[in-house]
């Protein structure tokens, strides 16, 4: 089988292509033939080695898969040869079959297609625990989304319309807000690319308590980071919970007095590790995300498809952050 390799620490062009020898299960495990992965910002951290997890080498990349069981290991019960599914290994996805644990896997329901299904679980996940399990947001509460055009940030609009806030949506383009829009947030601004003085920093701030209205924002999402952490700070309502969700513009310091004056709480969100610690909780919310699935109130928006052997090219794409939603990899035309 063909399978996507990081051989040596690098970025995507550093990646090959090789044919390797297929997976078995191992008692407990299933093997699923890959139809579709999902490309997440991990992705391109994992393979430069800056990711939490550092596998082994060689190793494939793609933390979100999408196919159908192809064998069944001893031991597994309720899962037959030929079930469609998603699995979330981590890293080993980008490869034509993948072994993972049969008590990980999550039924594609009816109407669902591959390419959508491998989008699905980690943005959706990731941004329904931060709104849902860390910030606890309420109807009626503002909510102001960093990069509100990516995986996450898009799921993170989606998903605070359908609990009733009001979303705004701060992207680096017209373009991307005018997706964001099309997401359902109440409004959106451009911020500044690239970094900024403190001059900068506050007039950014400025807008943002524009944006969110008179008192500011409840809930703000940052899967951005950088110099744009502190004017989201700045522009929260008191007793504000700021969601540290990601740091593709750097990680920033925050000014602690700002929280102590506000009553603000900084909040780490670690999906991961959160479903390794509470698998229950986090069958919970799929089952809760289909649902909302099933009643159209969240969809995944998929910008591209590669195929198998241009997923080096998907990978760089969305760590230059050109992809408005998700990007996905197929293993067939």
């Amino acid at each position: 089988m063909r399978a996507v390799l990081s051989k040596v620490a690098g970025g995507p062009e550093s990646l090959v292509i090789e044919e390797v020898t297929d997976p078995t299960p191992a008692k407990g495990q299933v093997v699923i033939e890959v139809k579709a992965i999902g490309i997440n910002y991990p992705d391109a951290l994992i393979v430069e080695d800056k990711y939490q997890f550092k596998p082994e080498r060689p190793f494939s990349p793609g933390a979100e898969i999408a196919g159908i069981v192809d064998a069944v290991g001893e031991g597994v019960k309720g899962v037959m040869r030929g079930d469609r599914v998603i699995a979330v290994p981590g890293w080993g996805g980008l490869a034509e079959r993948v072994a993972v644990p049969a008590d990980s896997l999550i039924p594609i329901p009816d109407g669902m297609d591959f390419e959508t299904a491998a989008a699905f679980v980690m943005t959706y996940g990731t941004s329904y625990y931060a709104l849902k399990d860390r910030a606890n947001l309420q109807p009626d509460e503002t909510l102001l989304v960093l990069g509100a055009a990516g995986g996450v940030g898009a799921a993170a609009v989606e998903l605070g319309k359908a609990m009733g806030a009001r979303v705004v949506a701060a992207a680096s383009t017209n373009d991307k807000v005018e997706f964001a829009l099309e997401l359902g947030a109440d409004n959106g601004l451009i911020y500044p690319s690239g970094p900024m003085d403190k001059a900068a920093q506050k007039e950014l701030a400025g807008e943002f308590k524009l944006a969110t209205g008179r008192d500011g924002a409840d809930v703000v999402y940052d899967a951005v980071g950088g110099d744009y952490a502190e004017p989201a700070l700045r522009a929260m309502d008191w007793n504000g919970r700021y969601l540290v969700v990601g740091f593709p513009a750097g990680i920033p310091s925050l000014p602690l007095n700002l929280t102590l004056l506000k009553s603000v709480s900084v909040v780490g969100v670690f999906w991961g590790a959160a479903v390794a610690r509470d698998p229950a909780g986090h069958a919970a919310n799929m089952t809760e995300l289909m649902a909302l699935y099933k009643a159209d109130k969240i969809r995944p928006r998929i910008s591209k498809t590669y195929p198998l052997e241009k997923a080096p090219d998907a990978i760089k794409a969305l760590g230059e952050r050109q992809a408005m939603g998700k990007i996905v990899v197929v293993t067939e035309d």
